[in-house]
């Protein structure tokens, strides 16, 4: 299979009650448009995941990440513009340095309650509440899923820890 390789961060506030979320507001053309999700992008040829989750976080956020905690991995077949696969990379940002930015261009910055992030009431992509449990769970441990999309939705969800 051919894959988008990709990131997805979750930064942690300092008393972890919090994360650091993009609300993608800052282009309607945008297949994100006014969902909220972590910080993260597409790999660049020749960079490591690690590297490329510090680079998508620095652009996005103005931060730089000290204390990386691997969450897990996911395959989305068909779910890209064009039906593309993706296949993202995901990772808990406990520790970071500077002063993040209010926004970026994809839309603008928020501290998140993971309480609110878990409970449904933001609006992101509904195949989102199936991981994100598993990414901020008491005693996590890396998961490896897929999640197959078809016209935009996740048509199934399966995954296995480690």
């Amino acid at each position: 299979m051919r894959a988008v390789l990709a990131t997805l961060g979750y930064v942690f506030s300092p008393d972890r009650s919090r994360i650091l979320m993009v609300r993608r507001d800052a282009r309607p053309d945008d297949i994100h448009y006014g969902y909220y999700n972590g910080l993260g992008g597409k790999l660049e040829p020749g960079e490591d995941v690690v590297a490329g989750l510090r680079r998508e976080i620095h652009e996005e956020a103005g931060i730089d990440c000290t204390g990386i905690e691997t969450a897990g991995t996911i395959s989305w077949p068909g779910f890209g513009r064009d039906g593309e696969n993706w296949f993202g990379f995901l990772f808990r940002v406990t520790a970071w340095t500077g002063t993040p930015h209010e926004s970026n261009d994809e839309g603008s910055l928020h501290w998140i309650g993971i309480d609110r992030v878990l409970s449904g009431e933001l609006p992101m992509w509904e195949s989102d509440r199936h991981f994100l449990p598993l990414v901020f769970a008491p005693e996590p441990r890396v998961f490896h899923g897929v999640m197959p999309f078809a016209s935009g939705k996740a048509t199934s969800w399966d995954f296995t820890t480690l």
